[in-house]
C-alpha cells in the first residue's frame, strides 16, 4: 500500500469507471504449477509488506530456493494482468490489492487453490470475512490474507476539551454512537470552535456508510442494486454533514494543512493513523481514536496469491505462509503499519503498547474489536466501477452546488449504465 492512502477507494473507483472493464487475462502459456523449481520471484509494492520480513525470508528459505524480490512502483494491477495475459514472467508469488481482488476472481484460473496447498488447514488463524472476499463461488481461495483496514473516528482531544465535550475514547464513542448522534457532535463542535470542520469530504462519509452494510452496489445474482433502500441511506447520511455545514470540502491536496487546524475528526482504517502523524506532527499527543458512528467498515488490505505458471507450489506456499504467521503480521504493523488479517497478533506486544502520538492510548482496543466486528459482505467484481459515478455526483454537490437529488438520480443513472455494461443484469 502506499504511505498516504486517503483516497484509494476513490481513485480506484474513477479508475476501474474510466477503463470501463474488469481485469481480463488472455489464455497465455505457462507451466501449471507442478514443478519443484529452485528459483522463486515475488512482486509485491512499497508498504505492501515488511522489508524486514521479506529479507528474513530469504534467508530463512535460502537452503531451500532462491527468492528474488521486486517492489513494482506505478500501476501495480495493469502490470500484473498484462503479465498474466502474456504468460511469460509471469511472478511465483504476487500481491493483489484488496480494492482489485474482486476484479481477478472472475479469472481464478489463473492462480493456484490456495487450499489445496494448505490454506485450508491454517485459514482459522485468519479473519473469516476477509479470507472470504478472496475466495470463488465455489471455494476456491485465490488470496492469502496480507491486512485488513478497520476504522474508527480519529478525533482532536484538545478541541473537544476546548468545546466543554467528552475526550475520552468511551465517551466519545458513546456520544458519537450514530450517525447522526456524531453529526450533532460535530454542530457543537462548529459553534464552540468555530473554523471547525468535522469531516473532510462527503464521499469519505459514503464509503464508510457503504462498508458498514453486508450488501453494495451489484448482489451475488449479479443484479444491480445501487438503487436500493441502503444505498440511498448511505447517499443521505454523507449529504448530511453539507446541509449542516459541518462539511470541510477537501477534494484536493489541501489535507495536509487542514489536518493539523480545522479538521476536528477523521474517519480513516488503521492505517490512517500514520498519515495523519506524517501530516501533522504537531498535533502529537492531542489525537484519539474511538469506535465509530455506526459501526466498523473496511478499508484497504491486500493478498498474496500464487499464479498457475508458480514453479514450486509447494515452496512458495510455506514461503507466505511465514511471511504472513501471526508473529511476523504483528511486526509488519510495527515496521510499516500493516494492520494484521489474523487475530492473534492483536495481543503481541508489538501491537500492545501505548501509541505516543495518540496520548498514549492503546489504539489496538479500538482497532482489535473493530475488526473482528466488520460485515461480512459480497463484492462484485464490477462494484469499484459501479460506485464511481456516487464519488463523481457527491462532488459536485461540494464543488458546483449541485442539488442533492439531482445528483443521487445523476448517480444512479449513470451507475446503472456501467453496470450493464459490464454485464450486470
Amino acid at each position: 500500500m502506499d504511505l498516504s492512502r486517503r483516497g484509494f477507494l476513490q481513485a480506484a473507483a474513477l479508475t476501474a469507471a474510466a477503463s470501463g472493464l474488469t481485469v481480463a487475462c488472455g489464455s497465455g502459456s505457462g507451466s501449471s504449477g507442478t514443478k519443484n523449481g529452485k528459483d522463486l520471484t515475488l512482486w509485491y509494492w512499497g508498504g505492501a509488506l515488511s522489508d524486514k520480513v521479506v529479507a528474513e525470508a530469504k534467508t530463512h528459505f535460502g537452503s531451500q530456493v532462491k527468492l528474488t524480490v521486486s517492489s513494482i512502483g506505478g500501476d501495480f494491477k495493469q502490470k500484473l494482468t498484462t503479465t498474466l495475459a502474456a504468460g511469460s514472467s509471469v511472478p511465483d508469488i504476487t500481491g493483489i490489492k484488496g480494492e482489485d481482488m474482486a476484479s481477478f476472481l472472475p479469472n481464478a484460473g489463473r492462480f493456484l487453490d490456495l487450499n489445496d496447498l494448505g490454506f485450508k488447514k491454517i485459514s482459522s488463524q485468519y479473519l473469516d470475512w476477509k479470507t472470504k472476499l478472496a475466495q470463488t463461488a465455489d471455494g476456491k481461495q485465490v488470496g492469502f490474507p496480507i491486512d485488513i483496514g478497520p476504522t474508527a473516528l480519529f478525533y482532536r482531544a484538545d478541541l473537544f476539551a476546548k468545546a466543554g465535550l467528552p475526550t475520552d475514547p468511551d465517551k466519545v464513542a458513546a456520544q458519537a454512537k450514530t450517525w447522526e448522534d456524531y453529526f450533532a457532535l460535530g454542530t457543537e463542535l462548529k459553534k464552540k470552535v468555530p473554523g471547525t470542520y468535522l469531516v473532510n469530504n462527503i464521499s469519505s462519509v459514503f464509503n464508510m456508510a457503504v462498508g458498514q452494510g453486508t450488501q453494495r452496489f451489484i448482489d451475488k445474482n449479479n443484479h444491480f442494486i445501487g438503487d436500493q433502500d441502503h444505498i440511498r441511506t448511505a447517499w443521505t447520511t454523507a449529504v448530511r454533514p453539507y446541509t449542516l455545514g459541518l462539511d470541510a470540502k477537501i477534494n484536493d491536496n489541501t489535507w495536509n494543512a487542514a489536518i493539523g487546524k480545522s479538521l476536528t475528526t477523521e474517519l480513516g482504517a488503521a492505517w490512517h493513523a500514520l498519515d495523519i502523524e506524517q501530516a501533522a506532527p504537531g498535533t502529537k499527543g492531542k489525537w484519539r481514536v474511538c469506535a465509530m458512528p455506526g459501526g466498523p467498515a473496511n478499508q484497504g488490505g491486500s493478498y498474496l496469491a500464487l499464479p498457475k505458471q508458480c514453479r514450486n507450489p509447494e515452496e512458495a506456499f510455506k514461503i507466505i505462509s511465514w511471511i504472513l504467521s501471526p508473529a511476523n503480521d504483528a511486526r509488519g504493523f510495527t515496521d510499516a503499519a500493516i494492520f494484521p488479517a489474523a487475530p492473534a497478533a492483536y495481543a503481541m506486544p508489538a501491537m500492545t503498547g501505548p501509541d505516543a502520538f495518540f496520548g498514549g492510548q492503546k489504539i489496538i482496543e479500538v482497532f482489535g474489536p473493530a475488526a473482528k466486528a466488520i460485515p461480512d459482505s459480497y463484492e462484485a467484481p464490477a462494484d469499484a466501477a459501479v460506485m464511481a459515478p456516487y464519488m463523481t455526483e457527491l462532488t459536485n454537490i461540494e464543488a458546483k452546488g449541485k442539488k442533492p437529488d439531482d445528483a443521487w438520480k445523476d448517480a444512479v443513472s449513470q451507475a446503472r449504465q456501467i453496470a450493464r455494461r459490464q454485464g450486470v443484469n
